[in-house]
C-alpha cells in the first residue's frame, strides 16, 4: 500500500533495535530512539542508516529516560513505541513486578502524557499476564488509558489505582485518554521461526476513530504438520530425506490448511555456512561450550525455535542452542539468532557474543513489529477523515 505522506514515530527503551526496525519497515520515520544501555546504544549507532538516520549521534540518544523531557514533541508524533524493561515480570526472573526498580511503565506513561501521540505500541513478556500480577497489570492499563492522571508524591500505587478506577467509572467527559487493548501473540503464528509469546499493548488516542484490531494470524502448526507428514513438501524443499520415525497425524490434516506453515529453524538458517569455517556473514562465528542435560536440550531444526532468551546467567533451558541433523549440539551464532528474530543479514551486532545474544533475546522480532506497526499505520490513515476535533493536534 502506498501512502501519500510518511508518519513519524519515537521509540523509548529501544534496546538492540528489533521493534524500532520493524516500525521503520512499516514505513514510519523515526524522529528519535532513546536507550539508556551503552552496549545497546552501540548497536543502534552501528546500524543508524537502517533507521533512516544520517548521523547516529543526532537522533539516537544514550540516556536514562528519567532525564529526558519529551514536551517539545507534544502533538507532533504519530506513533510512540517501545519495550519497557521486562525483567520485573519475566517468567525466568525474580518476579518482583512493582517492587523492581526496572519496572519503568510509569516512565512510559509520563512519555505518553508529554507527547500525546496518536497511537502507541508497547511490548512485554507473557509473565505480565501472570495471575499474581493481575491487579498490577490492571493498574498499567489504566495508567496508559489516562496518562494525565499522574501518581501523586508519596501516593502508593494501589491508591493511585483506586483513583484511576474512580475516574474511569465517574464521567463520560474525559481528559486526554487512550483506547487500549492488549493480546498475547505467538510470533510463530505470524511467520517468525520461533515460538515466542509476548504481550502487545496497543492504544489509540481518544480522538482517533480507528476501528483497529490485532492482525490475523497467517501461519499455523497444523499447516507445518501437513507439509511435513501429509504432502511431505517440506522435506522436498530442503532436499532432506523423509524421517523414518512415525508421526501421529490428525485426520483433519488431510485437507490442506488455509494458513501457511510455521517457519522452522531450518527454513531460517539452513542456507548459512558452517560457522566453524571462514565465511563472509556478519556475526556468524562458532561459539563453543554447548552441553545438553535434562531440561537443556536446544531447538530442533524442523520446528520453530524455542524462545531466544537473554539470560543473566547464561542461557537456561537450551533456548540458544540447536540440535543438528547428526545429533550434535551447539550454540546458535549471533547471526543465526538474529535470523530467528528476523533481523536482516546486514544488521551488525558489534558487541560480544554474550551481550549480542542478550540484545537479540530482549528484542521484538523485526517482522512481527513490522506487521503490528503496519496495521496501526493503516488504521491511522483510514481515520484521517473520521477524526473528532478534541484539540489534540492535527494530521
Amino acid at each position: 500500500m502506498a501512502y501519500a505522506k510518511s508518519m513519524n514515530s519515537l521509540e523509548i527503551f529501544a534496546g538492540g533495535g528489533g521493534l524500532a526496525l520493524g516500525v521503520t519497515v512499516a514505513g514510519f520515520a523515526h524522529v528519535s530512539l532513546i536507550e539508556w544501555d551503552t552496549n545497546s546504544a552501540k548497536t543502534l549507532y552501528h546500524n543508524h542508516k537502517q533507521f533512516g538516520f544520517n548521523n547516529e549521534k543526532e537522533w539516537i540518544f544514550n540516556d536514562d529516560i528519567h532525564n529526558v523531557s519529551f514536551s517539545s514533541y507534544q502533538d507532533k508524533i504519530d506513533l510512540l513505541s517501545g519495550g519497557p524493561p521486562c525483567q520485573p515480570f519475566s517468567i525466568g526472573g525474580k518476579h518482583r513486578a512493582y517492587n523492581d526498580k526496572r519496572d519503568l511503565f510509569s516512565e512510559a506513561t509520563r512519555t505518553l502524557a508529554e507527547i500525546r501521540p496518536k497511537a502507541f505500541i508497547f511490548e512485554n513478556v507473557r509473565g505480565l499476564l501472570r495471575k499474581n500480577f493481575s491487579k498490577y497489570f490492571s493498574y498499567i492499563i489504566l495508567q496508559l488509558t489516562y496518562p494525565e492522571i499522574v501518581k501523586k508524591e508519596n501516593e502508593k500505587w494501589i491508591e493511585h489505582l483506586a483513583r484511576l478506577e474512580q475516574y474511569h467509572t465517574s464521567t463520560s467527559e474525559k481528559s486526554l485518554h487512550y483506547k487500549v487493548v492488549f493480546r498475547l501473540l505467538n510470533a510463530a503464528d505470524y511467520g517468525i521461526p520461533q515460538k515466542r509469546e509476548r504481550v502487545f499493548i496497543i492504544g489509540f488516542r481518544s480522538d482517533i476513530n480507528g476501528n483497529w484490531s490485532f492482525p490475523i494470524a497467517t501461519h499455523s502448526e497444523e499447516a507445518l504438520h501437513y507439509e511435513k507428514y501429509i504432502s511431505k513438501k517440506y522435506w522436498e524443499k530442503h532436499s532432506v530425506k523423509y524421517p523414518n520415525k512415525y508421526e501421529p497425524v490428525n485426520a483433519s490434516l488431510f485437507d490442506p490448511p488455509e494458513k501457511k506453515p510455521w517457519v522452522t529453524v531450518r527454513d531460517a538458517i539452513g542456507d548459512l555456512p558452517n560457522p566453524t569455517e571462514t565465511n563472509n556473514y556478519y556475526n556468524h562465528k562458532f561459539q563453543g561450550g554447548a552441553k545438553a542435560y535434562p531440561g537443556h536440550t536446544g531447538s530442533v531444526m524442523d520446528e520453530p525455535a524455542k524462545t531466544i532468551k537473554a539470560g543473566a546467567h547464561g542461557v537456561p533451558g537450551g533456548e540458544n542452542m540447536i540440535v543438528l541433523d547428526d545429533g550434535a549440539l551447539r550454540y546458535l551464532t549471533v547471526r543465526e539468532a538474529a535470523r530467528i528474530q528476523t533481523f536482516p543479514d546486514n544488521y551488525f551486532f558489534p558487541c560480544s557474543w554474550t551481550e549480542s545474544m542478550r540484545q537479540i533475546g530482549n528484542a521484538v522480532p523485526v517482522k512481527l513489529g513490522a506487521i503490528v506497526a503496519d496495521s496501526v499505520k493503516r488504521t491511522l490513515y483510514s481515520a484521517k477523515g473520521k477524526r473528532k476535533n478534541n484539540g489534540y493536534g492535527d494530521f
